[in-house]
């Protein structure tokens, strides 16, 4: 066993089980390391069918170590490999039940007893099963640059973002949901009625979203297209790169769904989840499960924080931006800078922008 930078790194395999022992931390570094070192161990031992994961020593994981563990997950069911995760730690555990992934993986308690593979156990044990790997892979990924991360807290409180924590931009968000629900009510009825005038159907859209550490719920907004329309959604043309879907021209919205998306006012029934603390006021863009699917890990670290009715990506231009990286970028940036005086400041250039008249989402 080899200890470096606050790793702790071991594997072994014996008998086509391997067991893999998980770092301290698991975040964005380890997390890189940890996908391309169990993709190199599929590789050279294609007679493997158990992996054990051994989070024994992890006392820290964020968004990115749900990642990596979701991308592990698929490889091993790809593989026709029974993937166990063994000594789950109260603190991994929380981030796994705050994510549903605690239905979705095996998990198990008791340590494994270790073993060495014996000389004539015919798999090959990897060579860049090593500690350097695991710590220092992610420094870069494909020539990006990664975001810092900051430290885990030695209590085990599961913090990945110190906006998590925050009572005053908790008390912003309930008071302005307050504030946006009497807006709501008083535009209700004339909305109601010309939502059903227009089309026939529900007045409201409930569609699964993914909020912090991708725990999953339902995010409300005043239908402003065709009942169909999730149906129908195959047949329109993405414009957009990456895992976001956007369309110039979408057949499925409403007439009257035009001026509200121009508007922005059918995003009005957000403050309930604003209210309900699935959402915030500013946040990141609010992924759907199958955007998150596609996710590689460094996209993963937008999880870090809840999910916004308004933040960079949408002051900066939102209906035009097409590419998903750019959406990362700006939400990456939105975690580095924040401050609650910074959530102030986007609430105020996103009340201007909605008085522009080119504003609105198309």
């Amino acid at each position: 066993m080899v200890e470096s930078n606050n790793l702790v790194s071991q594997t072994t395999i014996q008998s086509r089980t391997c067991q893999i022992q998980l770092p301290q931390t698991f975040t964005i570094n380890q997390a890189i390391g940890f996908k391309q070192t169990f993709q190199d161990l599929c590789q050279q031992n294609p007679d493997l069918n158990r992996a054990e994961l051994d989070f024994s020593d992890t006392i820290f994981m964020d968004s990115s170590g749900l990642g990596a563990l979701v991308s592990v997950k698929k490889m091993a069911q790809k593989q026709r490999i029974e993937l166990v995760l063994r000594n789950v730690s109260e603190q991994v555990m929380m981030v796994l039940a705050l994510a549903d992934l605690n239905k979705l993986f095996t998990i198990e308690q008791g340590r494994a007893v270790p073993v060495s593979p014996p000389a004539t156990s015919g798999l090959k044990q990897p060579q860049k099963l090593t500690p350097t790997l695991v710590a220092n892979a992610g420094s870069e990924s494909d020539g990006k640059a990664v975001p810092k991360r900051r430290s885990p807290r030695s209590e085990g409180v599961f913090i990945t973002h110190p906006s998590v924590q925050s009572k005053p931009k908790r008390l912003l968000d309930i008071a302005g949901a307050l504030v946006g629900l009497a807006i709501t009510g008083v535009l209700l009825v004339p909305l109601a009625i010309a939502i059903k005038l227009d089309s026939p159907g529900p007045l409201f859209f409930g569609q699964v979203r993914c909020s912090r550490m991708g725990r999953r719920f339902k995010m409300w907004k005043f239908r402003s297209m065709v009942t169909d329309a999730e149906a129908q959604k195959h047949l329109i043309k993405n414009e957009a790169s990456g895992a976001i879907f956007k369309a110039s021209y979408d057949p499925r919205i409403t007439r009257v769904g035009k001026l509200l998306r121009k508007t922005s006012l059918d995003e009005l029934p957000q403050f309930w989840n604003v209210l309900q603390g699935d959402m915030s006021l500013v946040g990141t863009r609010p992924p759907t499960p199958d955007e998150v699917e596609r996710y590689e890990i460094p996209q993963w670290q937008r999880l870090d924080v809840k999910p916004g009715m308004t933040g960079e990506w949408q002051v900066s231009g939102r209906s035009s931006i097409r590419e998903f990286e750019d959406i990362v970028r700006l939400d990456l940036r939105y975690q580095e800078n924040w401050s609650l005086m910074y959530d102030i400041k986007l609430i105020a250039k996103t009340v201007w922008i909605l008085f522009n008249k080119n504003s609105g989402a198309m």
